[in-house]
């Protein structure tokens, strides 16, 4: 049998079994130069969302920690936060909708957070277990014209980061849907089967730009 033949047989078996290689970001120290710039596969003109990654870290309570960030030429769109008191959070525009949760540790977490704007449903999933619902920015459309990146908070467009924010740690299969998934597929997704791939990010395809001290390694599902 031919190599290429035999390749593919081992990538579709890899495939059934359920160990799919993926791309992980470590982010090995503090910085206020190191990131990663997610390129969408549409704009992000969105009047609800699911956005779900793995992230690990060893921040304990130290200090604030940037988790996403999507930033426009005067504000800051959507940022997702572990807050300094160890509570999570996401902004749109200004303000905040504040979860008290389990913290993130050195082992890998899955978190996903939905909102819709229609009814102002906000939610917040940890490893599959779903938070209570809050009320927030019912009406609210998150603007296009944009940049996404892990890693730094930026106070203007792409820059004027803060070591004391940035993300130490690893983060991994980010995905964001311009919808609000079933808490039944963000089940499954925790649980590494597979779901229909996010249409505004989709962490198998997605095009990202490292910048300053990033390793990019692979690592399975």
């Amino acid at each position: 049998m031919r190599l290429p033949a035999v390749l593919f047989l081992i990538a579709i078996s890899m495939a059934l079994a359920g160990s799919v290689p993926i791309r992980t970001l470590v982010f090995p120290s503090e910085t206020s130069t190191s990131y990663v710039e997610m390129v969408p596969l549409k704009p992000l003109n969105m009047k609800a969302f699911t956005l779900c990654m793995r992230v690990a870290t060893e921040l304990k309570g130290e200090r604030e920690v940037i988790l996403f960030a999507y930033r426009t030429q005067y504000y800051d769109e959507l940022n997702v936060w572990r807050e300094l008191d160890g509570r999570y959070s996401f902004a749109l525009s200004g303000g905040s909708v504040i979860f008290s949760v389990p913290d993130l540790g050195a082992l890998q977490t899955h978190l996903c957070v939905t909102w819709d704007s229609r009814s102002g449903a906000a939610a917040l999933f940890m490893d599959g277990r779903k938070s209570l619902t809050k009320v927030y920015k019912k009406g609210h459309t998150i603007p296009t014209g944009g940049k996404v990146i892990l890693g730094q908070d930026p106070d203007s467009y792409l820059g004027e980061f803060d070591a004391k924010q940035s993300f130490v740690g690893e983060i991994f299969d980010v995905n964001m849907w311009d919808s609000v998934l079933s808490d039944s597929t963000i089940k499954d997704m925790f649980s590494g089967k597979r779901v229909p791939r996010g249409n505004i990010f989709d962490w198998e395809t997605i095009e990202l730009r490292t910048n300053g001290e990033v390793e990019v390694l692979n690592t399975e599902l």
